[in-house]
């Protein structure tokens, strides 16, 4: 455990592709923390307590007993907790300012695109009630792109930039479902590579596997949790 915390953080999480960015970090980064599950097929994310701390209702979000000058905070966002955890461990998170842009760059890169694109393939190909093959051929080839786009920049890199960092468990927990994405990763070489890379390492095997009993397959969702998960608006 670093010198620096004394008490576990709080993960609030749910097992996908955004809840195992942050616990693949807490593992990579050995620090303690207790599982906060946030049941979102029940509806938990809704709640008037987790919305204290995550007012987007999304998931994940970490409360930090040893903040800043001591006192606790909270950070919602995954990114936005990547970055902080960065910044409290110094690792993974470069301080050189070259290489901090970098490392930001790709994972406002995944923020911004990999993961949302990639989200609404899942959400057209996987989740959507009928077929509707506009909006599965669009995402499916803007998926694509992206990983074209990975794939490019892993040429001749064995992390994303270079040295592993957070761009790197950004990226992982959306890369591994290339299939149900309709891709075919042998069409990026580089990217096959990097994900066998990222695969063998312990602690984002560690991180892949939190609570990974709770995860549904898709046609295991109820039509009370499909409409809890997609089709929200304000309230």
């Amino acid at each position: 455990m670093p010198a620096s915390q004394t008490k576990p953080i709080d993960l609030y999480y749910w097992p996908t592709p955004n809840g195992w960015k942050i616990s693949i970090m807490l593992e990579e980064c050995g620090l303690l923390y207790t599982m906060v599950p946030v049941n979102i097929g029940k509806g938990d994310q809704f709640k008037p307590e987790f919305l204290a701390i995550s007012p987007n209702n999304r998931m994940p979000a970490i409360v930090d007993p040893d903040g800043p000058d001591g006192q606790p905070i909270s950070v919602f966002e995954s990114g936005a907790i990547l970055q902080y955890l960065g910044r409290k461990t110094g690792k993974f998170y470069p301080s050189d300012e070259r290489a901090r842009v970098a490392v930001d760059e790709w994972l406002f890169w995944q923020m911004g695109g990999f993961g949302p694109m990639l989200g609404q393939t899942h959400h057209f190909r996987l989740y959507a009630p009928e077929p509707i093959p506009y909006a599965i051929e669009r995402y499916t080839n803007e998926s694509n792109r992206l990983y074209g786009v990975l794939n490019k920049r892993l040429a001749g890199r064995d992390y994303i930039c270079g040295e592993y960092s957070i761009a790197d468990m950004a990226c992982i927990g959306w890369a591994r479902g290339w299939e149900r994405q309709g891709q075919d990763i042998k069409q990026f070489p580089h990217v096959e590579r990097w994900l066998e890379t990222m695969n063998a390492r312990p602690a984002v095997q560690r991180g892949l596997k939190v609570a990974e009993e709770l995860r549904k397959p898709p046609e295991q969702r109820t039509p009370e949790e499909h409409a809890l998960l997609f089709n929200q608006k304000a309230r």
